[in-house]
């Protein structure tokens, strides 16, 4: 009698990257467990990426509203899920975790502080502070890996996009030479680059390297974009629409060399196979650096011993200064050109 087939459960919420670096994980379970039925339990906002998995079978959504829990909660009992691999171990997903009812349910934590609710699972695995923050989010992921038996022969993150994303976005961009992607948004807005300064690069990179400028945004960045665009002097193209998360996934996979911040969208950009050019402020770039080869991390030096805004930053917050403005325009041009010059 064969063994059943494996029903597999991913916890991670959110954000963006994370859920991109998910991928390597992803990819193990899925070549260790060929006929596994694999499932991803997300927020809303980021199921649209893991259709872009190949590894993946389902986007597991998280209710919004109150009256939808009882649903599903019926669907994840359910489900018979096997494998619960928690990576968020908040109150509410280590309820889930034992209300599935698996029989491996696995909690990944870090930190000085004891796993909270450490009698749900079955499994815990710890990285200490002075490993976590040494290396790849990556490699804290693969950890989850050994107690359920599984090897990591790979390290590969990938996303691919839909054939007819590419198609319509091919057309829009014209991309039959070299495409220079610019994303300038992030989540902090510390940890912006002047918009000026994307400006002066684009308009160098239009005029010395003949490349073609893609300005890229949702709508929280349209302000920065349209910032952008008035202080350039060459035509950038920009959509009117936003772009989704899949159509943002064609377009990068299109563009010749994209340049971001630390952000969801470089993890979704390096997981297409496109080269990144990213300006760091004082946060780890050791931690959520992008995967694969040929990428470039800019970052000032650090400690740092020339603020900016002395009395706005706060030193010890990385999400609370505004390092990253130490970063010079001619570091990021000279970037780029050494970048485009690169095989893709």
């Amino acid at each position: 009698m064969s063994p059943p087939r494996p029903h597999l459960l991913v916890i991670r919420r959110r954000y963006l990257g994370d859920i991109v670096l998910l991928g390597s994980v992803l990819r193990n379970l899925r070549l260790h467990w060929p006929d596994a039925h694999l499932s991803v339990l997300v927020e809303s906002a980021y199921a649209p990426v893991l259709a872009l998995n190949p590894d993946v079978d389902t986007a597991l959504v998280l209710p919004s509203r109150w009256r939808d829990w009882l649903g599903f909660l019926h669907r994840l009992r359910g489900a018979r899920y096997t494998h619960v691999f928690d990576f968020d171990n908040t109150d509410k997903t280590a309820a889930l975790a034992r209300l599935s009812g698996a029989p491996f349910r696995l909690a990944l934590h870090h930190g000085g502080y004891p796993l909270k609710w450490r009698a749900l699972y079955t499994h815990a695995v710890h990285n200490p502070d002075e490993t976590h923050e040494t290396q790849p989010i990556t490699e804290y992921y693969l950890r989850a890996l050994g107690p359920a038996g599984v090897p990591v022969v790979t390290r590969e993150v990938r996303l691919v996009p839909r054939s007819e994303d590419v198609a319509a976005l091919r057309h829009r961009v014209g991309a039959t030479g070299r495409v220079l992607l610019v994303h300038p948004g992030s989540r902090s807005a510390f940890r912006l680059w002047p918009a000026e300064n994307f400006a002066l690069v684009c308009d160098r990179a239009q005029d010395e390297l003949g490349v073609q400028v893609v300005l890229a945004g949702g709508p929280a960045e349209r302000p920065l974009l349209d910032a952008i665009r008035g202080h350039a002097r060459m035509h950038l193209l920009t959509f009117d629409e936003p772009l989704s998360l899949p159509r943002f996934a064609a377009l990068a996979s299109l563009s010749t060399v994209l340049l971001c911040h630390d952000s969801g969208p470089m993890h979704v950009a390096a997981a297409t196979g496109t080269r990144v050019v990213a300006i760091y402020g004082s946060q780890n770039a050791a931690l959520f650096r992008p995967l694969g080869d040929g990428h470039t991390l800019l970052q000032p030096p650090l400690p740092c011993t020339a603020c900016v805004a002395p009395g706005r930053c706060v030193p010890a917050d990385s999400y609370r200064n505004f390092c990253v403005r130490n970063v010079t325009v001619d570091r990021v041009f000279s970037a780029i050109r050494a970048a485009l010059a690169q095989p893709r």
